[in-house]
C-alpha cells in the first residue's frame, strides 16, 4: 500500500513540474522574445526548455501570471499577442529599450493589476482599450515618449491607485473621468505638454495622497478645492500658467511655492491671501 502511495505522489509532482501553459499563451511569449531580440536579453530565455525554467515569467495553474524582466535588455516593439496572456496579473519591463506604440490589445488583460513599462522609449498615444483592464491598481509609463492626448477610459478604472505618466509628450486637459477615481493615490503627469485647467472636481481624488503636474501649460485659477484633498501630502504644480490668488495652505503645500511662468516667459510667485489660510474655511 505504501509502494502505490508513493508512486501516486511521484506522479502528481510529475505533472505538476512537467505542466505546460496554452500553445496561445506560449506563442505569445515566444512572440515578445523574439519581437524583442530575445537573444540579446541579459537573462535569455531557452525556447527549447520548458517555459516554468524561462527567466522573469511565473506560472500558477498553468497559467502565465507575471512577467518580470527589468533592465533585461530588450529591444523591440511589444506584439499584439501580448493580448492573449489573459490571466496575466504583472507585466514589469522597467528599464529596457522597448519602442513603438503600446498595442491596444493590453486591454484583453482583465486581470492585469501592475503595468510598468517605465523607462523605456514607447512612443504614440496610449491606447483607450487601456481602460478594459480594470483591474489595474498601478500604471507606471514615465520617462517614455509619449504623445497624444491621455485617454478618458483610464477614468473607469475603479481600482487604480497610482499613475505615473511624467516626463513625456503629453498634450490636450486631464480628462473629466480622471476627477472620479476615488481610489487614486498618486498622480504624477508632470514633465508634460498639457494644457487647460484644473478642474474643481479635482476634489474627487478624495484618496490622493501625491499630486504633481509641475512644468505643464496649465492654466486658470488654482482651485481652492484642492484643500478639501484631506490625505493629499505632497503637491507640486508649479512652472504652469495659474493665476490668480492662494491660500497659504496651498502655497506652503505645493514644493515650489506656487511658482508659475507668465505670458512673457517670466517665473513669478503666486500672489497668497494674506487674510486667511484656508479659502475653504472661508468658504463653509
Amino acid at each position: 500500500m505504501k509502494t502505490i502511495f508513493t508512486y501516486i505522489m511521484l506522479l502528481f509532482v510529475s505533472v505538476s513540474v512537467f505542466a505546460e501553459i496554452s500553445a496561445t499563451e506560449k506563442n505569445a511569449l515566444v512572440k515578445l522574445n523574439k519581437a524583442t531580440k530575445g537573444s540579446q536579453w541579459i537573462n535569455k530565455w531557452d525556447l527549447k526548455s520548458p517555459v516554468s525554467t524561462w527567466y522573469g515569467v511565473e506560472i500558477q495553474n498553468d497559467k502565465v501570471v507575471a512577467i518580470k524582466l527589468v533592465n533585461n535588455n530588450l529591444n523591440g516593439e511589444l506584439p499584439k499577442e501580448i493580448g492573449d496572456l489573459t490571466s496575466l496579473q504583472v507585466l514589469n519591463l522597467f528599464r529596457n529599450n522597448i519602442t513603438g506604440v503600446l498595442p491596444a490589445s493590453i486591454g484583453n488583460l482583465k486581470n492585469l493589476t501592475k503595468l510598468n513599462i517605465a523607462f523605456n522609449q514607447v512612443s504614440g498615444a496610449l491606447p483607450e482599450a487601456l481602460g478594459n483592464a480594470t483591474q489595474l491598481k498601478s500604471i507606471e509609463m514615465h520617462m517614455n515618449r509619449l504623445t497624444g492626448q491621455l485617454p478618458v477610459a483610464v477614468g473607469n478604472l475603479t481600482n487604480l491607485e497610482t499613475l505615473s505618466l511624467f516626463n513625456n509628450e503629453i498634450e490636450g486637459q486631464i480628462p473629466a473621468s480622471y476627477y472620479q477615481l476615488k481610489s487614486l493615490k498618486v498622480l504624477l503627469l508632470n514633465s508634460n505638454k498639457l494644457t487647460g485647467k484644473l478642474d474643481k472636481e479635482v476634489s474627487g481624488l478624495t484618496s490622493l495622497e501625491t499630486l504633481s503636474l509641475f512644468e505643464n501649460k496649465m492654466d486658470g485659477q488654482v482651485p481652492f478645492d484642492l484643500e478639501k484633498l484631506g490625505n493629499l501630502k505632497e503637491m507640486n504644480i508649479s512652472y504652469n500658467m495659474f493665476n490668480g490668488l492662494v491660500s497659504r495652505n496651498l502655497a506652503k503645500l505645493d514644493t515650489l511655492n506656487m511658482t508659475m511662468v507668465n505670458e512673457q516667459g517670466v517665473a513669478t510667485t503666486l500672489k497668497v491671501s494674506i487674510d486667511k489660510n484656508s479659502a475653504v474655511a472661508n468658504d463653509e
